[in-house]
C-alpha cells in the first residue's frame, strides 16, 4: 500500500488553516469560534476571554475545582446520582462535599428545596448536569430558572456539565444554563467528545457566562487563567483544527447520532419495561444513559448492586455501573450508545440472569 499524499494546493490550504507563523501555528480565532459557537441561543454574546480551552471535560473539571477550594472551609454542592469525578476531585483538593438529591418521579430534577437546607455561608458552587448523566433526563427552562435563582438567593456560582448538550433525543430542547447568567454566574464545561463522537481527541472548554462580571472581580477567572498557564494544553493540532470544526459540522451529522441513539434508547426503555426485576422511573430524554432500580425483593442472593453487577459480569460478560459509585445504592446505570443487536443481546442476558436469579418461592407461587 501507498499513503496518499495530498495535491500541493490542498497542502498549501491545509497549512494556511493552521495559521503557521514564525512563532504560532495556532489560529488566533479559535476561542472566538467557541464563543460564537456557545453565544447560540443566549440573550448575549460571549467573548474570546470568557473561553477557556481544556484538555477534554475532564481537564475542565480539573481545573475548576481546585479554583474553589482556595478557601479554607469551602464546599460544594453535587448531585444525587451524579458524576463520580466532581467528587474525587474535590476530595483530591480537601474541597467539601454535599450532596442534593435527584427526584426519579420528576424526570430527575433538582430537589429545589433541599438546596437551601444544605447550603451555608462558604458554599462557593453547585454543579448540575445536563442532559444528566447517569440519569439521561434534559431539564426544562422553567426548572434551570428555578435551580438559577436559588444559586442567586445563596450567592453561589453554578457548574453546569453540558458535555452531551447536542444528544437530546426527545422533544425537551436542550437549554444551555448561561441563559440564566444574568441571573447568577455560570461556569459551562463542553467538549467535542460526546457530540462528536470524539472522546480521543481531548478538546474541552469552559465557558463563563457571566455578563454582570463577577467572577472577574472575584479572581475566579484570574485564577482559572493561572492554573491553565501551568497545565497540559489540547493537542495543538485539534486546537487549529477548532474553528473549522464548529463551523462546518453539518445538521445531518448529528442528526445521524440522534437517531441512531433515539433507536438504542428506545429499545433500551422497552426491553427493561419487560423485565420486573428492574424499574425505569423515567425514559432517557438525552446523553447515553439510564438509570434503573433494582428489585431485589425478587431476586435470590443478590445483596445489593455492587453484587448484582459483579455476578451479571461474571455469568454473562454484561457490563453495568452500580449505582453505589454515582451515589444511588441497589441501582444501576445502564449505557445504551451501543449498536441495536449487541444491546438487545444484553438485555436478553441481563433477564436471564435475574430469571436464574429469581427467588424460589416466587416461581412456585407462595
Amino acid at each position: 500500500m501507498h499513503a496518499h499524499v495530498p495535491p500541493l494546493a490542498s497542502r498549501v490550504h491545509y497549512c494556511s488553516s493552521l495559521c503557521i507563523q514564525k512563532f504560532d501555528l495556532l489560529p488566533p480565532c479559535k476561542n472566538s469560534a467557541v464563543a460564537e459557537h456557545l453565544s447560540q441561543g443566549v440573550p448575549y454574546k460571549l467573548s474570546a476571554d470568557d473561553i477557556f480551552l481544556t484538555a477534554g471535560g475532564t481537564q475542565a473539571i480539573e481545573v475548576i475545582i481546585p479554583v474553589l477550594a482556595q478557601t479554607a472551609g469551602a464546599n460544594i454542592l453535587l448531585p444525587r446520582p451524579g458524576y463520580p469525578n466532581y467528587e474525587a476531585r474535590a476530595a483530591f483538593n480537601k474541597l467539601e462535599v454535599r450532596h442534593f438529591d435527584l427526584i426519579p418521579e420528576k424526570g430527575w430534577e433538582v430537589d429545589i428545596d433541599s438546596l437551601e437546607s444544605i447550603a451555608d455561608k462558604n458554599t462557593t458552587a453547585m454543579v448540575i448536569i445536563n442532559p444528566n448523566n447517569p440519569c439521561g433526563s434534559v431539564y426544562s427552562y422553567d426548572h434551570l430558572a428555578k435551580v438559577a435563582e436559588v444559586a442567586r438567593k445563596l450567592g453561589i456560582l453554578v457548574i453546569a456539565d453540558e458535555v452531551y448538550g447536542k444528544l437530546v433525543l426527545g422533544c425537551a430542547p436542550f437549554i444551555p444554563m448561561g441563559v440564566f447568567g444574568h441571573t447568577t454566574p455560570v461556569l459551562s464545561i463542553g467538549s467535542l467528545s460526546k457530540s462528536w463522537i470524539v472522546p480521543g481527541w481531548r478538546l474541552g472548554w469552559v465557558a463563563v457566562y457571566d455578563p454582570r462580571k463577577i467572577l472577574e472581580e472575584t479572581k475566579i477567572s484570574t485564577s482559572i487563567t493561572n492554573y491553565l498557564n501551568v497545565s497540559t494544553d489540547p493537542a495543538t493540532f485539534i486546537q487549529a483544527a477548532l474553528p473549522q470544526i464548529l463551523e462546518n459540522t453539518k445538521e445531518d451529522f448529528f442528526k445521524g447520532i440522534i437517531g441512531l441513539l433515539k433507536e438504542s434508547s428506545e429499545i433500551c426503555y422497552r426491553e427493561i419495561k419487560e423485565n420486573k426485576y428492574i424499574t425505569c422511573p423515567h425514559k432517557p430524554e438525552g446523553s447515553m444513559f439510564v438509570m434503573v432500580k433494582l428489585n431485589l425483593h425478587l431476586l435470590e442472593e443478590i445483596h445489593d448492586d455492587i453484587d448484582f453487577c459483579c455476578k451479571l459480569a461474571k455469568e454473562e460478560s454484561v457490563i453495568l455501573c452500580p449505582g453505589s459509585v454515582l451515589g444511588m445504592e441497589n441501582w444501576v446505570r445502564i449505557t445504551f450508545a451501543c449498536v441495536p443487536t449487541s444491546l438487545r443481546d444484553g438485555l436478553e442476558r441481563i433477564k436471564s440472569f435475574c430469571q436464574r436469579n429469581n427467588k424460589k418461592n416466587l416461581i412456585n407461587g407462595c
